[in-house]
């Protein structure tokens, strides 16, 4: 087992230059549109002794940049379970990975988050006449593009590459287990008929 940075090294080597060289501490042209381009991120939080990783996502653009120095999150109805912004609270440093639809490449942005409720800040995110709860704002501390390896190895964007679909996991199976509830398991047209009356 590895327990110290020494052996880790060891094992794996030091970075490239380039590596190194490539973050940037805040968003320039490339990274803003890559936003404009992005219609899904992943958000990384930690209050310092779990961890919770939640996806966020919407038409392509959802996020928008705060200038050059951050980028801002809507939080739209959910769960109420809050698990990130409670890890936010505690711990403000927040890791985020935004994805564009068939490009191979991610966008990092790593740095402290705030969560608001100001209308001047909910105003711009309007949509079909609401507005979102909250929005988090995460300083652009580090920023660089991740390199399309786990994509390659994946094929994730590879319809060929994707399981059948009657071989899927079974939502309504899983939640009825795993919840252990009584009844037929809902029909994923039922699951998602209902998700979609709740998304703003």
């Amino acid at each position: 087992m590895i327990t110290d940075l020494q052996h880790l090294r060891d094992v794996y080597g030091e970075p490239s230059q380039r590596v190194l060289d490539k973050e940037l501490n805040h968003l320039d042209r490339h990274c803003l549109r890559f936003l404009e381009l992005s219609p899904f991120c992943f958000v990384a939080t930690s209050d310092g002794t779990t961890v919770d990783v939640s996806p966020k996502g919407d038409q392509p653009g959802f996020a928008q940049a705060d200038g050059s120095s951050a980028v801002l999150l809507p939080d739209w109805p959910g769960n109420k379970r809050l698990d990130g912004y409670r890890n936010v609270l505690k711990n403000p440093h927040v890791g985020l990975i935004f994805l564009i639809p068939g490009l191979r490449e991610t966008l990092r942005v790593n740095g402290p988050a705030t969560i608001h409720e100001e209308p001047e800040i909910l105003a711009p995110f309007e949509h079909r006449g609401r507005l979102p709860i909250t929005v988090m704002r995460v300083e652009a501390r580090e920023v660089y593009l991740h390199c399309a390896k786990a994509f390659l190895r994946s094929g994730l964007w590879e319809t060929d590459t994707w399981p059948e679909k009657a071989d899927l996991p079974k939502p309504g199976e899983m939640f009825k287990d795993h919840l252990k509830l009584d009844g037929p398991a809902l029909s994923d047209e039922e699951i998602h008929g209902s998700l979609a009356q709740t998304l703003y």
